[in-house]
């Protein structure tokens, strides 16, 4: 195996393995211990685990393997198989990261606006919904990777290759597929994050401003708001419980925020070249521009993961999981 082979393969490896157990483990922690205690934020994100598992497992795993066993490389099936998950999984983890930006979009932005009623997107029906449309679209833009897939070899390599019926099929497809499943997701998931960004800078300004010595025009100084807890706290130890209980809930929920900020900051980085690659692949057959595009997409599908459990604490093994 000649070195660039083997790197790619290195790569690959270790792409495939820790997208597995970083998936899995968000998967897992994202699951709650009784149906009561089912959470929209649980679901969107054992969907998303799902989503990207079905690249790890279906794709980068056969891909990994493939290297030992050529017989199944150089097969038609392989190719449909592993084009159709690439993509059906691929689209799905685009709609999930959307829907997580929403989500928090929802709970951050939207509540303080509505002086915090509780957002649409608690309810599960809807995100059933959601998630419904986004399968079904997902499955609508793959299936014909299945048909149109073959395996081409040459003496230097073998690859699997997409064969519209014409170059305007390729393009229209791919302009459909592109504007629906890409550019119309990256500008819901950069609107969503630069609110939510906005949310925590003017949060962080606030407390700024009330842990400041002066008494500020909109809130009171700070000796007066600890005298009034302190006030309070004597004539309800119970209410000093639940404020602490509340105070917790916020920083968990800011911390979450910061990770779907940072997942989605590498989303818009990755996608936007993903998206440059794409269209570059519609108008120029390029082997080097398709390994770049699935490497794009496996690095993402391999990191996410171990920034939202890190942004939910859970990313080693709590006592109470």
């Amino acid at each position: 195996m000649e070195a660039p082979d083997l790197i790619e393969l290195l790569m690959r490896a270790f792409f495939c393995f820790t997208g597995i157990i970083g998936n899995s483990w968000l998967g897992l922690r994202s699951l709650p211990k009784s149906g009561s205690q089912l959470r929209t934020g649980d679901i969107l994100f054992v969907n998303l685990a799902v989503s990207n598992l079905i690249t790890n497992c279906l794709v980068d795993l056969p891909e990994t393997a493939a290297h030992f066993a050529k017989s199944w490389l150089t097969s038609k099936e392989y190719c449909s198989v592993t084009q159709f998950s690439h993509e059906i999984s691929e689209t799905s983890s685009i709609f999930s990261t959307m829907f997580i930006s929403m989500y928090w979009h929802q709970k951050l932005v939207g509540s303080i606006r509505r002086g915090g009623a509780p957002v649409q997107m608690d309810d599960l029906r809807l995100v059933g919904v959601l998630l419904a449309g986004s399968w079904i679209m997902s499955t609508a833009f793959s299936l014909p990777h299945i048909f149109i897939t073959e395996h081409k070899a040459n003496e230097s390599s073998e690859v699997c290759k997409e064969c519209f019926a014409s170059p305007v099929a390729k393009q229209t497809f791919n302009g459909v597929y592109l504007t629906l499943a890409n550019v119309v997701p990256m500008i819901g998931i950069t609107y969503a994050t630069v609110q939510i960004v906005l949310t925590l800078l003017r949060s962080q300004k606030r407390l700024k401003d009330l842990s400041g010595n002066g008494t500020n025009p909109q809130h009171p100084s700070v000796d007066q708001k600890l005298e009034a807890e302190r006030s309070t706290e004597e004539r309800s130890p119970q209410l000093r419980s639940n404020q602490l209980r509340s105070n917790q809930s916020s920083s968990n929920q800011i911390r979450a925020a910061k990770s779907v900020v940072a997942v989605a900051t590498i989303f818009i980085f990755c996608w936007f070249i993903h998206l440059v690659l794409r269209i570059y692949s519609s108008f120029r057959n390029s082997i080097l521009a398709v390994k770049l595009t699935n490497f794009i997409g496996a690095s993402y599908v391999c990191f996410i993961p171990y920034v939202y459990l890190h942004g939910m604490k859970k990313l080693n093994c709590g006592k109470n999981w």
